[in-house]
């Protein structure tokens, strides 16, 4: 049972740069994205009817939810948090077809966590204008400055840890049952530990990071 990222190859240029697993499951989840979405839109019809009735079924349904949470905002923000849905989703669980899980990488979710909050000072930038977020630091009281400071490093920092600690525990939990009891067991674990909890870790990331937007744009 592995807990580091091994490098897979290293691009020969600026003394070597190295590509983990990390970055090349990360490739393989984005390119299953891309071709997914070339081949689901291809022939949609004005009247939706299967897959993609589907489709629109659930995009509909994160948009009327965002466009709860955001207001007149939701519609800047809703492609951002579906595509983070999405690329979580199957960054989670793709333990189940024998790659390693990007989120098992503490880079993979800080780098997440990060691209959360700098939606998030956008979005309170574009609610407020430039003056009145710097103001927002003052806000209710001048000595709510250091707080507010240091609120921007606890926020993406919490973000990566939790996605992080749960996906590296569910791994080596895994692992440690694999070990024990190697037959019929570890497939019966794997239906939570992959697929549940996987699915709402990624419930978890996307609804926090909407709720810091909504906290921005108020």
């Amino acid at each position: 049972m592995e807990i580091g990222q091994s490098v897979v190859f290293t691009i020969p240029i600026l003394g070597g740069i190295p590509v983990t697993t990390t970055v090349v499951v990360t490739w393989i989840i984005m390119a299953i994205l891309t071709i997914a979405s070339l081949i689901v839109t291809r022939g949609w019809n004005q009247v939706p009817t299967g897959v993609q009735n589907f489709v629109e079924t659930i995009i509909d349904g994160l948009n009327s939810f965002t466009k709860d949470a955001l207001g007149e905002y939701w519609a800047s923000f809703a492609p951002y948090l579906g595509t983070v849905a999405l690329y979580l989703i199957l960054a989670n669980t793709i333990d189940l077809f024998g790659l390693t899980p990007p989120t098992k990488d503490l880079s993979a979710t800080s780098a997440l966590a990060i691209m959360s909050i700098i939606v998030v000072i956008i979005a309170s930038i574009k609610a407020k204008g430039l003056k009145g977020y710097a103001k927002s630091f003052f806000e209710p009281m001048p000595f709510f400055f250091p707080m507010k400071i240091l609120d921007m490093f606890t926020r993406p920092l919490s973000l990566a840890a939790r996605l992080f600690g749960n996906i590296i525990a569910a791994f080596i939990i895994m692992g440690l049952i694999s070990k024990v009891v190697p037959i019929v067991v570890p497939a019966i674990f794997s239906i939570y530990f992959d697929l549940f909890d996987g699915a709402l870790q990624m419930v978890v990331f996307v609804f926090l990071t909407m709720l810091y937007i909504e906290e921005a744009v108020e």
